[in-house]
């Protein structure tokens, strides 16, 4: 791996950037493509500039659905031709008693984890409101299946589903733009949310923020493109571009907003 390429990702993301340049080198090397895990926007978005370096590899994302956030990534010789059936994806249905009890985002995100099975295998969680559906590797598909007989107190089955039964998401992201004095979590999220800069370092501080799944408790860590922030309670944000400066120096930003 060219060792310039650090220089453009925060430390944190180099190894990473590391294991990318592993997976290149199998392409090049085997002359066959690989398949990779589910990948959250800022890792693909980490793969799709390190790929683009190499003139004779190509690379292919898809998730399950065209709208999909976590998507897997197939990387190819010049020779090989990816179709969808390539991505190793099943579709899963949560068959649960809806007159006794409310699945959460977290609730399915918890069970799936708590199944032994690691997050990258898992892709989007989506939801019309009533109903869930989930995406998962082919590899795990069968264990998981087997595994996931509850979440809390009742009895779930998960229903393989074919994607001409995919649900349509009951999503509210809206886009919107807006200017920021710095990149700092604290500074976005209290800027978007319209809260002080002290609640929005209390929220960081005790643990109810997730930069891209992950729990920050940093206020100063820097936000950078297509990075997602969840907030606990108030809903979650995506910077979509980076688009410069105000003439008085501030970062203007359009952004996806999911308000709860």
């Amino acid at each position: 791996m060219n060792t310039n390429v650090y220089q453009h990702f925060r430390h944190d993301e180099h190894p990473f950037i590391d294991l990318v340049g592993d997976w290149l080198e199998q392409v090049a090397f085997q002359y066959a493509p690989y398949l990779t895990d589910f990948l959250d926007p800022r890792q693909a978005y980490i793969v799709e500039t390190l790929v683009a370096q190499e003139s004779d590899l190509k690379f292919q994302f898809f998730g399950g659905y065209e709208a999909a956030e976590r998507r897997r990534c197939m990387i190819y010789p010049e020779y090989y031709e990816a179709t969808r059936d390539d991505f190793g994806i099943s579709l899963f249905e949560i068959n649960y008693p809806k007159k006794f009890t409310n699945l959460s985002h977290g609730k399915v995100l918890g069970t799936l984890i708590g199944s032994g099975v690691k997050r990258e295998m898992f892709g989007d969680i989506i939801s019309d409101g009533e109903n869930w559906q989930v995406f998962v590797a082919d590899e795990v598909s069968s264990f998981v299946q087997l595994q996931v007989t509850k979440m809390g107190n009742v009895a779930v089955r998960l229903e393989p589903k074919n994607y001409t039964q995919l649900l349509l998401p009951k999503d509210g992201w809206t886009q919107e733009k807006e200017t920021v004095s710095s990149l700092r979590l604290d500074t976005v999220i209290s800027t978007v949310f319209n809260i002080s800069r002290q609640r929005s370092k209390q929220l960081i501080e005790s643990g109810k923020i997730k930069v891209n799944w992950v729990e920050s408790e940093r206020p100063d860590f820097m936000l950078d493109l297509l990075d997602i922030v969840s907030i606990r309670g108030f809903g979650r944000l995506q910077i979509q571009s980076i688009e410069g400066k105000t003439k008085k120096e501030k970062i203007k930003l359009t952004l996806g907003v999911l308000r709860k």
